[in-house]
């Protein structure tokens, strides 16, 4: 009997996970499904897209279909997030990656006016002055998550947040220095489909989809500081929640 796409996926899907085919293996290519379990053609394509389309396996063109060799980035948003981690002059990222190489691309800091959802989240009237931070990130020579920070204008403006490299402890650090330190934050995550632009940036297979996560940051009085509007590769990251009752 014929399997679904999804049968086969989840077989070969056990095989990675049990290192039977180990990161950089090659995957049996569409015929060879065919063969194996009597499907159509178009069924074995959309399993191996369901495997890459989850950021276990990677198309090469016309090589063929393998199990991807970068390892999925665990986000911690509870440590992350800690003061104690930007407090201490690191960066939140350490949380995520460890000792793993990370660079910032494409990285443009500047001036506009906030509008629509950004004024609204900083509790700005629409065209008053926002300082953007827009920015890549680049783990292992994979892009994995743009980024788009809003920060009032009228707070920032003229100190290391306006800079490239914003120095140890980076944005919440300055904040803190400046009398505006973040001590609570607001995360919203929605799963959808990239746009053809978003995909381009981060380099996206085909099908795979983002996680976009709006993150506002509030001092103690409940003033908002930021706004970080983050664009997420699904198929490299696994999200982890420490939640107490």
């Amino acid at each position: 009997m014929a399997e679904t796409a999804r049968e086969i996926a989840d077989e070969l899907r056990e095989r990675i996970r049990s290192g039977e085919l180990r990161p950089g293996a090659r995957l049996p290519g569409e015929p060879a499904l065919v063969k194996q379990y009597g499907v159509a053609k178009e069924t074995a394509r959309r399993a191996l897209t369901l495997l890459v389309t989850e950021g276990l396996a990677v198309r090469r063109k016309g090589s063929g279909t393998y199990v991807r060799e970068f390892q999925p980035i665990r986000r911690v948003a509870n440590k992350r997030l800690a003061h104690e981690a930007w407090g201490s002059a690191r960066s939140i990222w350490s949380a995520d990656i460890g000792a793993r190489p990370m660079t910032v691309a494409d990285l443009r800091v500047y001036e506009t006016e906030a509008t629509g959802e950004v004024a609204r989240a900083l509790s700005l009237e629409e065209g008053v002055s926002v300082v953007v931070r827009d920015r890549l990130y680049v783990v292992e020579g994979e892009p994995v998550q743009s980024a788009v920070s809003y920060l009032p204008a009228a707070l920032v403006r003229g100190t290391a947040i306006t800079q490239e490299d914003t120095g140890a402890g980076g944005v919440y650090a300055r904040l803190a220095e400046l009398g505006a330190k973040p001590v609570r934050f607001v995360e919203e995550l929605r799963a959808r489909m990239p746009s053809p632009d978003e995909s381009d940036r981060l380099r996206l297979a085909e099908g795979t989809p983002v996680v976009e996560i709006y993150r506002t940051a509030l001092t103690e009085d409940g003033t908002a500081v930021e706004v970080n509007r983050m664009l997420l590769d699904a198929g490299v990251y696994v999200m982890e929640y420490h939640i107490t009752g």
